[in-house]
């Protein structure tokens, strides 16, 4: 076989990195790097072409996933466009959705490698700053006057680790429901949740 190219190797990276972003939300980092590049249609030994170290795929990883809009918007729902109070309300319904709850591997990186990066305090120290970034970003989306939306990413990033861990009993539906009622609530009642359908 011949060389790969310069552009088919970065491409192929791109590929790598995409699906161990996808791969690490859904299963979490401990996936081998023999599975990551079997789904990536790649061979193991182009792995080490490519990266120095797990480790640094990991970081790439979280850093991808957070630049992916489709992770912004869980089910690949536009957000309103220039109503606050309507966007911060849609991102809770798609971020507290069954879809969502079932599409780990599409969804948030907040809530996908949270516990990775709780668990593992060498990759967490690596990975921090992109994590943190992204923490910020997300509550800054859901701040509402004095509120800075910490508590209520910190509601919905619970409530979806907890729903994905019930998942399979009617109380996962009920944890994703009081959580998206908890944080849609106001003076004129509640808003009703829209539901996605594959």
């Amino acid at each position: 076989m011949g060389r790969v190219s310069q552009a088919q190797a970065q491409e192929n990276r791109q590929r790598v990195v995409a699906t161990a972003s996808r791969m690490f939300r859904e299963k979490g980092t401990a996936v081998s790097v023999a599975d990551l590049m079997k789904t990536a249609g790649l061979t193991r030994g182009g792995f080490h072409k490519q990266f120095v170290s797990k480790a640094d795929l990991v970081d790439e990883a979280i850093a991808h996933a957070f630049e992916d809009p489709e992770a912004h918007s869980p089910a690949g729902r536009e957000e309103p466009a220039g109503d606050h109070e309507a966007a911060r309300r849609t991102l809770i319904e798609q971020y507290l959705s069954v879809w969502h709850r079932d599409h780990a591997g599409e969804g948030c990186p907040v809530s996908g490698f949270a516990a990775d990066l709780g668990r593992e305090p060498d990759q967490a120290a690596r990975s921090q700053h992109v994590y943190i970034n992204g923490v910020r970003n997300r509550a800054a989306r859901l701040a509402t006057g004095d509120d800075d939306g910490m508590a209520q990413l910190c509601t919905m990033v619970g409530a979806l680790a907890l729903a994905r861990a019930t998942r399979g009993n009617p109380i996962s539906e009920e944890l994703l429901q009081a959580a998206r009622t908890a944080l849609t609530k106001s003076g004129s009642g509640q808003c009703e949740p829209q539901h996605h359908v594959d």
